[in-house]
């Protein structure tokens, strides 16, 4: 009951602040499963389109969040989980095994699938997420090149619609550094599904699915 009510004042309070205008260009609100992948300019991304999904969306979506970050007290803890019903992923890649050589990790391996468990067990259960494809967030306002997570993804769940979402001015919210929100209008605008092409190598598809979103921020 509590973690409920919490999530009405937190929507109330988001969508004063930022107005939360969700834009459903290319599909609409649909109740399938989903991975939508959105660019990263904040920590307020996942709070963001959370917001701006419809009720009957939210409760069937999880956001993942970083360990680091969303868990690092015992508040942020409690929302995360309870309210939002965030899936925790670790932030960074392999590390080096030794000096200043990158570790090599083949897509599909044990040990690049590791990293994605939380979110191929949600997927397993039937739960749609929401993932941001950078890894990291930005401060160009270009999106950086995506990581390979969401090709293992839809590789591994062809039947799962895959939705390019654009978050718009939510870094002007909340800029990287600061701790104080700003009241912006800001909107979250969804684009038409893309799907993975038989034999589609992962570069290409990954670029693709990149390019998906950034067409989105004009439109």
């Amino acid at each position: 009951m509590l973690a409920k009510f919490t999530g009405w004042v937190l929507l109330g309070l988001i969508r004063l602040l930022t107005g939360a205008q969700a834009r459903w260009w290319g599909c609409p609100p649909k109740a399938e499963q989903r991975i939508y992948f959105a660019n990263h300019q904040s920590h307020i991304d996942l709070v963001m389109i959370w917001a701006a999904l419809p009720e009957e969306l939210r409760s069937i979506t999880r956001p993942i969040a970083a360990r680091d970050y969303w868990a690092n007290s015992s508040f942020k803890r409690w929302i995360t989980t309870e309210v939002f019903n965030a899936i925790y992923v670790e932030r960074g890649g392999a590390p080096a095994p030794s000096g200043d050589t990158p570790a090599v990790v083949e897509p599909g391996s044990a040990e690049a699938l590791a990293p994605l468990q939380p979110l191929i067990e949600a997927l397993q259960s039937g739960d749609s997420i929401i993932i941001f494809p950078e890894g990291t967030r930005g401060h160009t306002g270009e999106p950086q090149k995506f990581k390979s997570g969401l090709f293992t993804l839809a590789r591994m769940f062809p039947e799962v619609v895959l939705v390019p979402a654009w978050i718009d001015n939510v870094q002007r919210v909340m800029p990287k550094g600061e701790v104080v929100p700003v009241p912006i209008l800001c909107s979250v605008t969804f684009g038409a599904p893309i799907h993975l092409e038989p034999d589609e190598d992962r570069r290409p598809f990954l670029d693709r699915a990149r390019s998906a979103v950034v067409a989105l921020r004009h439109v």
